[in-house]
């Protein structure tokens, strides 16, 4: 099987596996107790925490929360400050972020929040003149991904934050950097950003924990309650090992990431090169210039995704139509809706996503592999 769905996931990276190893074992303590047992747990928590804050430049580690994963920390980001006080302030975001970031908005709006959905071009990008103009002295928050999971779009996150703050100086600034982690940039001075929520899962981590990072002074209301976990702001017993190897995947994956645009830049082009010889009416969705280098999001005219899936997973290839969050049949893509994609022509869209343990030589082999399977279906 060749594997080209890790936007989905991906796999664990070996320096993940070992850096966990020990918490499952002599160090399986709960870091919030007092015992020698617990302490080595907390300790190595506390030092993951550092270094997190170390590769994503915030000023000090309590700017770390960790959280169950980029779900729980989009919705800490865009629930937990536009309620934050007790008085519900403004949601701005755009129609093509991560069902994370749109239902917490739309929560926000059932409290009584005023909500803007800011749209794209036809490319996926976002203005950053459009999100200021939706920005008021009601808005909270302004929230907007640093690189759209199904077509792999760029965005300027830096110009949209400098925008909105002129705006409103008051108003934070979260960016969704769950896909873009693995080949982009990601810190405070990259981002502009005050809040930032990562998934070890999409760079080589384990699944089932993420972090948020929350720039020093922003008040932020918990969206889980209980032990106080967190400073308060996210409660729960810590997942010591997720969170140790999620800080492991993101030290080799900023080591990493030069190599990894290259190679991986490469399969990818390869594979969008080969496969537009072999089928001349694709056409390949997102901005040309400004792409994540390990997406490729296509349309094959005629051939429904939901078949050509099917069909290529018994050729052993793995891809994907949509976002992984979306489960059961294929549904129409709100990002493609967003940027004017027909109902007709959505159905016809895949994505294929390379990751870390891809090499140059896959995308010949996957395009190969796609061009067969579509002509025995045309």
């Amino acid at each position: 099987m060749l594997y080209l769905d890790h936007a989905a996931t991906t796999a664990v990276r070996p320096e993940t596996r070992e850096a966990m190893a020990p918490f499952f074992d002599d160090a399986f303590g709960n870091p919030s107790g007092m015992h020698a047992v617990s302490q080595r747990a907390k300790n190595a928590m506390e030092q993951a925490r550092e270094r997190a804050a170390e590769l994503l430049g915030a000023d000090h580690p309590l700017e770390i929360v960790f959280t169950g994963g980029g779900t729980e920390a989009d919705n800490l980001a865009v629930t937990g400050v536009a309620i934050a006080g007790g008085i519900i302030g403004g949601v701005v975001t755009t129609a093509i972020e991560h069902e994370a970031v749109l239902e917490s908005a739309d929560f926000v709006s059932r409290l009584g929040g005023p909500v803007t959905i800011v749209g794209v071009d036809d490319d996926g990008r976002v203005d950053p003149e459009r999100v200021a103009a939706a920005v008021t002295s009601q808005t909270r928050i302004v929230s907007v991904m640093t690189a759209n999971n199904e077509v792999g779009t760029v965005q300027p996150v830096a110009a949209i934050a400098a925008a909105a703050r002129a705006v409103n100086p008051e108003v934070q600034v979260h960016t969704d950097a769950v896909q873009a982690y693995i080949s982009e940039e990601i810190t405070t001075a990259s981002t502009g950003a005050d809040l930032i929520a990562l998934a070890a899962h999409k760079f080589g981590g384990p699944k089932g924990v993420g972090l948020l990072y929350v720039r020093d002074g922003i008040g932020l209301e918990p969206v889980l309650h209980g032990g106080g976990q967190e400073l308060g702001r996210r409660s729960g017993t810590h997942n010591v090992a997720g969170i140790v190897g999620m800080v492991a995947a993101m030290e080799a994956t900023v080591a990493d990431r030069a190599a990894f645009r290259q190679r991986v830049g490469q399969a990818r082009d390869g594979f969008e090169h080969a496969l537009v010889a072999a089928v001349p009416d694709v056409e390949i969705n997102g901005a040309p210039e400004s792409r994540l280098v390990q997406h490729s999001h296509v349309r094959i005219p005629g051939v429904p995704a939901e078949t050509l899936l099917i069909r290529l997973d018994q050729a052993g290839l793995a891809a994907a139509a949509g976002s992984a969050c979306q489960s059961g049949a294929v549904e129409v893509s709100h990002v493609l809706a967003a940027m004017g994609v027909d109902e007709n022509a959505a159905a016809e869209c895949v994505r294929f996503s390379f990751g870390w343990p891809s090499v140059p030589d896959d995308g010949a082999v996957a395009a190969a592999r796609v061009a067969a399977t579509v002509a025995e279906l045309r």
